[in-house]
């Protein structure tokens, strides 16, 4: 017999709450010894160095990049189908992105309940990429290089500092395209997991 709808979201919500837990309680530096001696670290950095190009209800700017999977993914190919988390971070082999994917993978089943897909965007070309996501032990969502042309998916949101790297940025596309949440964060932070499950759930229809 399946669960009720009820009863599901019941279940979401107890497995957000262990999300949580879990999330905060690792060091926004912090991540597993795989990684020891092999982070840069590049100290603390200008927390925003950028100025959006687009804003809440706008329509999002469609795009293509390659994945490291050796697929390429369009935005709009998730239209009508799932929200869409535009996951923007700086760099390859740095601790604050190096410790922020890797906890999407535990929130997998909450993003998939909130009909939603993580598309994480990195300027790094495609063997960097593959390179760190498999020390990290891989992620669940689709990694794309906007490398080349460098920076221009990124640019065209207007994340693109002037060094060449992402802002550390979240936006949320709903079914329809439409960008319904933004936040350019402190470069130097990791953004709430808690705070993108929250915007997601506003998503939900009654």
């Amino acid at each position: 017999m399946k669960p009720t709808r009820g009863l599901y979201w019941l279940e979401s919500v107890a497995l957000a709450t262990a999300v949580l837990i879990v999330a905060f309680a690792v060091p926004a530096h912090g991540l597993s010894e795989a990684f020891q001696g092999k982070i840069y670290t590049p100290g603390p950095l200008k927390p925003v160095d950028s100025k959006l190009t687009v804003r809440v209800g706008d329509v999002a700017p469609d795009f293509t990049l390659p994945s490291i999977s050796g697929e390429k993914v369009r935005l709009s190919q998730f239209r009508r189908r799932s929200h869409v988390v535009l996951s923007f971070v700086p760099a390859a082999w740095t601790p604050v992105c190096s410790d922020q994917w890797p906890g999407y993978n535990i929130a997998k089943e909450l993003f998939e309940a909130l009909d939603a897909v993580v598309l994480g965007i990195s300027v790094d070309n495609l063997p960097t990429l593959f390179a760190w996501t498999q020390e990290m032990g891989g992620v669940w969502f689709p990694v794309l290089s906007d490398f080349w042309p460098h920076g221009e998916v990124a640019s065209r949101y207007g994340v693109l500092r002037s060094d060449g790297v992402s802002e550390r940025a979240i936006f949320i596309i709903d079914k329809e395209g439409v960008i319904r949440y933004i936040d350019v964060h402190d470069i130097n932070e990791r953004p709430s997991l808690e705070g993108i499950l929250k915007e997601l759930e506003k998503l939900k229809k009654p």
